[in-house]
């Protein structure tokens, strides 16, 4: 039976500490964390925190942004072995976490800065930057196995192609995943970013064990100008989220439900009082009836 998991960036203010803490006052049984604000916390005290308490880490965010290697000459090469070198800490802070997967975010076209004007060189060639994606992904999911984290490739909306992820579709991601063993790589299902696709069903029966994580939050309208802050508290928006939660279900994942969402008046209110919500529209709204 899944269970409802806190993602820390749904609570953004609170520290590891505190939403540590607050998961346990509100009777959660794990928890999503940031790795920045692990960093912040520090990574033996997070981890200790963590598992004083009780609690299962769903997820690390996160690593990915490979795609940097696509610029051209000494330039990219440098930006593709600095990427590299980071995810591999990145995968090294989720074994020390026990996390149930490092959440990959594959980056977008290269030389493209999220939330930035385009200035400097950029590539265009967005199927070059699926091939370091996959370029990427073969040098880090042995080093990933090795230490026993399980890499897990989230495909973001398309409107976040060009700056965040050249992965728009689960079934982009799903055949990225084939040539490796199920535990060293997998796939996120999150509802904000998929519930649009019409072979969604189709691919989540595909994925199978290969779901690493299912993330919800609503996907809200009108969007906001800042696109980045329209996820939703589950019920606000347009999403149906019961069929979408049975499939993953009958695809046969056990994990956790995450709730991950990016919004400003989310963040603007009581941490505790979000949780709340959060539990309530898990049950209502979220699990299927």
């Amino acid at each position: 039976m899944v269970s409802l998991s806190l993602n820390q960036w749904t609570t953004r203010r609170w520290t590891v500490a505190e939403a540590v803490d607050g998961c346990v006052r509100h009777g959660l049984e794990a928890i999503g964390l940031w790795r920045q604000e692990v960093a912040a916390q520090g990574l033996a005290e997070s981890a200790k925190l963590v598992r004083a308490a009780g609690l299962r880490v769903s997820s690390l965010c996160r690593g990915g942004f490979l795609t940097a290697g696509g610029l051209p000459g000494e330039e990219g090469r440098r930006a593709f072995a600095a990427a590299l070198e980071d995810n591999r800490r990145a995968v090294d802070e989720a074994a020390e976490l026990g996390a149930a997967c490092l959440v990959m975010v594959v980056g977008g076209l290269p030389g493209v800065v999220p939330g930035e004007p385009l200035s400097g060189p950029v590539s265009r060639d967005v199927a070059g930057a699926r091939e370091r994606v996959a370029e990427g992904l073969a040098e880090l999911a042995p080093y990933a196995g090795e230490r026993g984290v399980r890499l897990a490739l989230e495909p973001l909306h398309p409107v976040y192609c060009a700056d965040r992820a050249v992965l728009s579709t689960l079934e982009q991601a799903v055949e990225l995943c084939l040539p490796y063993p199920v535990e060293q790589v997998g796939v996120v299902v999150d509802t904000f970013h998929v519930w649009w696709d019409p072979r969604l069903f189709e691919q989540i029966a595909r994925a199978g064990e290969r779901i690493a994580s299912y993330q919800v939050c609503d996907f809200l309208h009108p969007l906001p100008a800042d696109v980045l802050l329209g996820r939703g508290m589950m019920g606000d928006g347009v999403i149906d989220f019961a069929p979408i939660t049975r499939a993953v279900l009958e695809a046969g994942y056990t994990g956790d439900v995450e709730v991950e969402i990016f919004n400003a008046d989310v963040w603007a209110a009581d941490p505790d009082e979000v949780l709340a919500t959060m539990k309530a529209r898990y049950a209502e709204v979220v699990l299927p009836s």
